[in-house]
């Protein structure tokens, strides 16, 4: 079991107040617009956009994830797979800027796009990011319907009118044996094509931008067990079949290690933070109890991130959905800095409780809405909303605010702007 962790103190609130430690919150308005700022140059800008004085986009980043208050909150856009836009929100928010730049496809089955530098500059954003590239050997297999097979055996199809990708076959379902996981084509790690041009990029945003450097590892191993087995075989091998579970993880993990090996060795100390994303909770509560988790799954994430911190002193990001506050004392433990996307409308997902419990151990990376605020909310609906989060999570640093999870299609474009804007004017230390 994981050590205990000492509660908070009684007297953190009394001794923050309700805004935070020298926190600055101006009074909420509507919303500005954003539809002009796009080409502009900085002296053009409206004085809230510009960078605040004092710290750096890195050291400001930084001295959040290490539990320092810096100039102002610290704000994410497209730095990972997980807080980043699906491409009809790029597109809507592209017009709505006047930008007419094309979209870069981040993740196919995922559905999301990088945001464009226009983006990145108009809403102040601290982050960059960095991803393996594509292997040279394996291209994804496109059946006549439209689906495809990526180089893990998985099948992935788009039902008519939806925006994602379904897992709709998987190499290891129905009752496979441990002689088929011996037999399979399994990926080559060291593909040459995953890290090329992986160093150059890195060492020019380390060396040529003060941006906090964020690189996405590998994908997850919980997801990718689940892909190749198929999400009922998962679960049942999880209870029935232990035997044929570890062997697949196994696997996995020793693949992901020599993945991220490659990745480490290429970028050195060129990055700030590694993005892990590996979904264990739903939205009612975790996908399995504290006790099996610590038996079954805790094992490998550690050894993951174990291998993480003895190749490089960049924080470690944590991705998972869905109502995890039970098990942030194990992530803790196993040395996460920094949890992502912290999703509020989960249960027991209270920003306020999360930080006077957790806070002084884990940062917090994410946070506004997208169930509900950020789709249907005005802007002074979302604003509101940034402003609550900045109040429970900013104080004593420790806070990264972006949306929980990537911005989805039916956001509109004057919320997106609203909620960093906010962030702008509530985010102030």
């Amino acid at each position: 079991m994981p050590p205990a962790i000492p509660p908070a103190r009684s007297s953190w609130w009394m001794e923050v107040g309700p805004l935070g430690r020298g926190t600055s919150f101006g009074g909420l308005g509507s919303a500005r617009s954003c539809d002009d700022t796009s080409s502009k140059p900085d002296k053009e800008k409206p004085e809230g956009r510009r960078m605040m004085p004092g710290m750096s986009h890195r050291q400001r980043v930084l001295a959040a994830l290490n539990h320092r208050e810096p100039d102002r909150v610290p704000l994410d856009l497209g730095s990972t797979r997980s807080t980043s836009l699906v491409i009809e929100a790029y597109t809507s928010l592209n017009s709505y800027l006047k930008v007419e730049e094309p979209p870069r496809i981040f993740s196919k089955w995922l559905h999301i796009a990088h945001p464009n530098q226009a983006m990145l500059e108009r809403f102040a954003i601290d982050t960059r990011g960095l991803s393996q590239g594509d292997p040279d050997h394996w291209q994804d297999i496109v059946f006549p319907d439209g689906s495809y097979q990526d180089e893990w055996g998985v099948v992935r199809s788009k039902p008519e009118g939806c925006l994602y990708y379904d897992l709709t076959r998987s190499p290891f379902q129905g009752e496979p044996s441990l002689e088929d996981l011996r037999k399979f084509p399994w990926p080559d790690p060291h593909d040459p094509g995953r890290c090329r041009g992986l160093a150059d990029s890195a060492r020019r945003l380390h060396q040529e931008t003060d941006y906090a450097v964020v690189l996405n590892m590998p994908g997850g191993i919980v997801h990718q067990s689940q892909f190749m087995r198929g999400f009922e075989g998962w679960f049942t091998d999880l209870i029935l079949n232990p035997t044929f579970f570890h062997a697949l993880m196994d696997r996995l993990a020793d693949l992901w290690i020599e993945m991220a090996r490659d990745e480490l060795e290429a970028v050195g100390n060129w990055v700030d933070i590694c993005f892990y994303g590996d979904d264990v909770a739903f939205q009612n509560g975790p996908m399995m109890s504290q006790e099996l988790y610590r038996k079954m799954i805790k094992p490998y994430h550690k050894r993951l991130f174990s291998f993480i911190k003895s190749r490089t002193s960049a924080k470690i990001l944590y991705h998972t959905c869905g109502s995890v506050v039970h098990l942030i004392p194990d992530l803790i433990d196993m040395g996460v800095d920094a949890l992502n996307p912290v999703q509020v409308s989960a249960q027991g997902m209270d920003t306020r409780r999360l930080k006077q419990e957790f806070g002084r151990h884990i940062s917090f990376w994410g946070g506004i809405d997208t169930q509900k605020v950020l789709p249907f909310g005005t802007p002074e609906e979302v604003a509101a909303e940034v402003r609550r989060r900045i109040e429970d999570l900013a104080p004593g640093g420790g806070y990264v605010l972006c949306a929980v999870h990537n911005i989805q299609a039916d956001v509109p474009p004057e919320n997106i702007c609203a909620m960093y804007d906010a962030a702008l004017e509530y985010g102030r230390y």
